[in-house]
């Protein structure tokens, strides 16, 4: 039975917020990069995330027949928008100040493509994926 109690809410884990400098552009007064504070989420919200950028396609040649499709871009776009406590990525100064709407958005017009593929990989790797959803999708297409 003592086996079993390692699996009781109580005696689990809390996931503790991570720091990461996303990018070395963002500075604090000392000069030294401002560190972006992430969560990860429940699979319950992950699954949210993942339906709302889920449509049905068409099959070709195949009348009333449809198969699900996932973006995958705006999947990831909208995992690591929910995840990132800091900076506030809803914040209406912040968005306005880089002259658009929307969390996903404000955070890749904020980071550098490069940053923002380091950063994703981040986000996923404190949610728990240890393979990227790139490296799936290269794999499928392959």
């Amino acid at each position: 039975m003592s086996g079993l109690s390692s699996f009781l809410r109580q005696n689990v884990l809390d996931n503790e917020n991570v720091k990461y400098a996303a990018s070395k552009r963002f500075v604090d007064e000392n000069g030294a990069p401002v560190e972006w504070e992430i969560c990860s989420i429940t699979s319950e919200e992950d699954e949210a995330i993942r339906k709302a950028c889920t449509r049905k396609v068409q099959i070709p040649g195949k009348k009333n027949q449809y198969t699900p499709e996932t973006d995958y871009n705006a999947y990831l776009g909208k995992l690591a928008a929910r995840c990132t406590v800091f900076p506030d990525l809803h914040n209406a100064e912040l968005q306005n100040s880089y002259g658009c709407m929307g969390e996903d958005i404000l955070l890749k017009t904020m980071l550098k493509p490069g940053e923002y593929a380091d950063y994703l990989a981040k986000i996923q790797e404190i949610n728990g994926f240890d393979v990227t959803m790139e490296d799936m999708v290269d794999e499928a297409k392959n």
